[in-house]
């Protein structure tokens, strides 16, 4: 019961974008209506926080990727690049 739980509530709540402070909520209440004993709705909390940081993460990861892939395409030049190129103006300046 408790997977399925966990389950719906990371799908159908959308926990990747969830406040802690709600999480703490939903999961209150499911104490209050007996779903779950107050020990395992803590640890429910705190499992649906990992997952969503966990997944905050991954989406990140891609979207950096994704970014660096486009700005690749387009031959925007990176930070890095942009600062190598600096510095060998700054050399033949002198």
């Amino acid at each position: 019961m408790l997977d399925l739980l966990k389950k719906t509530a990371l799908v159908g709540l959308g926990a990747l974008v969830m406040t802690e402070e709600k999480i703490e909520e939903i999961v209150k209440d499911l104490v209050k209506k007996g779903e779950v004993s107050q020990g395992e709705g803590k640890t429910l909390v705190s499992e649906l926080m990992q997952k969503a940081e966990a997944g905050k993460k991954e989406i990140e990861e891609k979207i950096e990727a994704i970014v660096k892939k486009t700005l690749r395409k387009l031959d925007i030049p990176s930070r890095s690049e942009l600062k190598e190129i600096k510095a060998k103006l700054d050399k033949l300046e002198k």
